[in-house]
């Protein structure tokens, strides 16, 4: 065993040198989320009583959302603040504009985030401010009196991971500026449920719950003694624990407990994880207790579920969310599924309004839904941009697609742009059955994708056929059979990855590394165990070289890294002298300039320690120097990659967002923007673009990342500064198919389409001009900030929410972005795309000029020639150069723009109809001509 200081804290600090550069140089960069737009889990959900429209959810990922219709469309109002995690909220029930949010979700699986504490918003969720309990990391429940706001109450379940002072039932009588703790039984016991007596808010009942996450990989959680069911008469001034007289004897787990609403506060139920556990109502306010149906499956993962809710209107009906939502309505003697699909959708809870019972939401796996109708119908959960993504893997087709892995939906397959203009969740693919685990996207066939699945599934998808080949090195697995019980010990989310050099070997990890170069038809063992000698651990990261076939390395969730140089004959550890066991190594990333170079995030959350620790070695692992300055606690690291293009330009996934360094890891500084806080599980390097995968908040894509390759002290100490372009495709796609969806549904824009113009501006500037020019030096294109919009059309009959604006040229002090659409100028439409080739950017400023080239790339699906497009080319510019003489002549305009319509219909060369109209309809415009001489 290995016993070391964990002594990291100290020499994260930067050199004085070491500065970040000014965020202005790339402050236009913007992050675009695609989807998936299926929800991910939510525990926490209210509504407005007797509001019909208004509701609320919180994801345990995603932060707060509220809806003003039912349901139809949802909107993030917690944005702005620092945590996405959320376990509870509720709504001042004597005002609907209070409402009460508690951060840190309590299901207590293996992948769970933590909150700051409590919040409070008093304007219905436009702003919010920290109340405190920042310490508490998990609320499960809130209490607001039904007639003072100003008085709540807190279950918190404190620190997943370790002991902590600041958990039980906390009581507010000022709106949250103070708390007193009213129920406390140490530090490894929390609250995590709470109830009180609608007629007699002095009368309050708590579930409290002694449980922690081990440090290393398991299903469940642990836990122990001390979890109960509390009442308090006073208004938690005291409490008295209440067991025996019907309820389970001996050690309890996981309790929710329910009041019901018109039986003077006599009936309570509680549902109660423990041997003999189920289902328990008391008539009698708590004093005795019957048990209810046994039916299994209403207490199936306890730890994982555990609440309930009474119909406000009939005591006897009680729902209780698991697996599925089941309903009983005889007091719990027998019971019905309300809701659920094969699969398992997992309901966390139920909230009914009080005042109207048949008004329900229910928080899930798969995000909220809302039912109006007492649960005959339910809105969609499509809507909800909140998806649990574990890792981001593009392939190499165009339009690139984005692949991963959603916690509770599946495998997850969706473009990163598309022929319609826009991504919607009815793009999305499933390619297999894995909630969890890496893909890896063959890189000699878009058409097969390998899927890792929990605990060491693996297969082998053909997107054509939709056939999932079991390919597991070993497919016998028992799912509830301890790890160490396993003929190989694999991970929730096990790893998988090609060689970037040697394309047909494949990778995959257990406690030892396996290898494949027959698509998983052979398996090699090249590695013996790799975690230690705990026999508990899995390996958790691997990173084979892009230089050297041979040169793989590996990290465990035990603390160790191992290096081979000569394709797994032999390994020697490299785990950085400081780091202790257990501390997961989440992430190494080979260099692609220097083999002796790597990157290793360390993520030690789980042994409850929240600081940042990134290492990276200059010489094959035998020394590491810390590199973590400039990222804060408690941002720890999920993932580290290096930009393959530009050397000591690194990439950070944390636990909060995402982090740039430019300077090999020297310094490191926010690459936020308009994200989100949220936890960034992984990073992938697509070309120019910067894909991410966040557990919360979906898929995100950053648009051309020159800026942030090109930045530099040079181009921060100028007035003015053109980046050069990333290449640009054209492509030309169908602009109306049809109906479109209506807004309501949430849809993803494309990426920019054509040529993404970069510049820096040190100060606000007027005029600014952008030209573009061809091989011969001439304008294809001029643009000017002092442009004048175009005149708005004649009224039509659309509504402005389909009518983007034009684009503009901008001055404004810092990164400024113009988008080139490829086209020549055309009066009132869009002009003839230009050639494939090299043009040139000529910004002008203050006088001074600024060049770089952009290249123009023909869209790789097109089977056009050069003559096809130089013929359409020819048309084109004939068809503009005449409408430019055919001002007032209607009837010639309009048979001009028909013949430009044609010609930049598709890439092919123009029909010999359109010739012949723009031959007619010249002809008519030379005659209007001599006329008018």
């Amino acid at each position: 065993m290995r016993i070391r200081l964990f002594i990291l804290a100290l020499p994260l600090v930067a050199p004085l040198s070491a500065q970040p550069l000014p965020a202005n140089l790339f402050d236009g960069l913007s992050w675009r989320m695609i989807g998936p737009f299926r929800g991910g889990r939510a525990e926490a959900a209210t509504g407005v009583p007797g509001d019909a429209n208004k509701f609320y959810f919180g994801a345990v990922g995603g932060g707060i959302w509220k809806t003003t219709d039912a349901g139809t469309v949802w909107t993030p109002v917690f944005d702005s603040q620092p945590s996405a995690s959320i376990g509870a909220i509720e709504v001042a029930p004597s005002d609907a504009n209070i409402l009460y949010a508690g951060t840190g979700e309590t299901d207590l699986r293996s992948e769970i985030s933590f909150g700051d504490g409590m919040y409070k918003s008093t304007d219905a969720g436009k702003t919010w401010r920290n109340l405190g309990l920042r310490d508490s990391r998990q609320i499960g429940r809130i209490l607001v009196h039904p007639t003072n706001p100003d008085i709540v109450y807190v279950a918190a379940l404190g620190h997943a991971y370790a002991p902590n002072e600041e958990r039980g039932v906390f009581r507010s009588t000022d709106g949250g500026q103070s708390w007193r703790k009213v129920l406390y039984k140490g530090p490894e016991t929390g609250a995590v449920d709470l109830a009180w007596a609608p007629e007699d808010p002095q009368t309050i009942y708590a579930t409290l719950w002694n449980v922690r996450r081990p440090a290393r990989e398991q299903y469940g959680p642990n836990e122990g003694p001390g979890s109960g069911l509390y009442k308090s008469t006073d208004g938690g001034d005291t409490w008295v624990q209440i067991q025996g007289h019907g309820l389970p004897e001996g050690e309890w787990h996981r309790a929710g407990v329910a009041v019901a609403r018109g039986a003077g506060g006599r009936r309570v139920y509680a549902l109660i994880d423990a041997k003999g556990g189920g289902l328990f109502r008391s008539d009698d306010a708590g004093q005795t207790w019957v048990q209810g149906g046994t039916d299994p499956r209403i207490t199936s993962r306890g730890w994982y579920f555990g609440r309930l809710t009474v119909d406000p209107q009939k005591p006897d009906v009680v729902y209780l969310p698991n697996v599925a939502l089941y309903r009983t309505a005889d007091a719990g003697k027998t019971f019905t599924i309300v809701r659920g699909a094969p699969g398992g959708d997992d309901y966390h809870y139920l909230w009914i309004d009080p005042t109207a019972s048949s008004r329900m939401i229910l928080a899930s796996d798969q995000g909220v839904t809302i039912s109006v109708d007492g649960a005959k119908t339910w809105t969609t959960w499509y809507n909800q941009p909140t998806a649990q993504m574990y890792h981001v893997i593009t392939n190499n087709q165009f339009p690139y697609m984005v692949y991963g892995t959603q916690q509770d939906s599946g495998s997850v397959s969706l473009p990163s742009r598309t022929n319609h203009g826009h991504i919607t969740e009815t793009d999305r693919d499933s390619i297999g059955g894995s909630e969890s685990g890496y893909v890896a996207p063959d890189p000699a066939d878009p058409n097969i994708v390998y899927v890792a699945g929990a605990f060491g599934g693996l297969a082998r998808f053909d997107r054509r056929t939709a056939q999932s080949q079991n390919i597991t090195p070993w497919p016998s697995f028992q799912f509830n059979v301890d790890m160490s019980q396993q003929k190989h010990r694999y991970p929730w989310n096990p790893p998988l990855v090609f060689s970037p050099v040697e394309h047909n070997a494949l990778y995959y990890a257990a406690h030892v590394l396996f290898k494949t170069t027959d698509g998983g038809l052979n398996w090699q063992e090249i590695s013996p165990d790799l975690t230690g000698a705990s026999k508990l651990g899995v390996i958790f990261t691997i990173a084979p070289s892009p230089l050297q076939a041979d040169q793989i390395w590996v990290g465990s969730d035990t603390g160790l890294l191992h290096l081979t140089r000569d394709g797994g004959k032999t390994w020697s550890n490299v785990t950085p002298p400081d780091v202790t066991e257990w501390s997961k190594i989440a992430r190494i990333e080979a260099s692609h300039f220097d083999p002796a170079v790597a990157y290793a995030a360390i993520d030690r959350h789980r042994l409850d320690d929240y600081r940042p620790y990134l290492f990276r070695t200059r010489d094959y692992g035998k020394t590491w120097a810390p590199i973590a300055a400039g990222i804060p606690e408690p941002a720890f690291l999920n993932a580290i990659r290096e930009d393959p293009e530009r050397r000591g330009l690194l990439y950070a996934a944390t636990e909060l967002g995402v982090y740039v360094s430019f300077d090999d890891g020297d310094r490191w500084q926010p690459l936020q923007l308009n994200l989100p806080a949220c936890s960034v599980r992984d990073i992938d390097i697509h070309g120019d673009d910067l894909v991410i995968a966040t557990h919360g908040r979906s898929f995100w894509i950053m648009d051309g990342i020159a800026p942030l390759r090109q930045a530099n002290a040079e181009v921060a100490a100028a007035a003015a500064w053109l980046y050069k372009p990333a290449p640009a495709v054209r492509t030309a796609s169908e602009d109306f198919l049809g109906t479109p969806l209506p807004p309501e549904i949430p849809q993803a824009p494309n990426p920019p389409d054509g040529a993404i113009i970069d510049y820096y501006l040190a100060g606000a500037q007027e005029p600014v001009t952008l030209e573009i020019l061809d091989g011969k030096n001439q304008v294809v294109r001029r643009y000017a900030s002092t442009d004048k919009p175009p005149a708005p059309e004649r009224a039509r009959a659309i509504a402005d929410v389909w009518i983007a604006p034009p684009a503009r040229l901008t001055g404004r002090a810092g990164m400024n972005r113009f988008v080139w659409d490829l086209r020549y100028a055309a009066p009132g439409m869009a002009g003839p795309q230009v050639l494939p080739g090299i043009y040139q950017v000529r910004l002008t400023v203050a006088g001074h000029s600024y060049s770089q080239p952009v290249t123009v790339t023909l869209d790789p699906r097109s089977v056009a020639t050069r003559e096809d497009l130089e013929s359409q080319l020819d048309l084109g510019l004939k068809a503009v150069h005449a409408m430019e003489q055919a001002a007032g002549l209607r009837k010639v305009n309009a048979d001009l723009r028909s013949v430009l319509e044609a010609v930049e219909s598709a890439d092919r060369r123009p029909p010999a109809q359109a010739w012949a109209l723009y031959e007619e309809a010249n002809r008519e415009l030379q005659a209007q001509l001599a006329k008018a001489k």
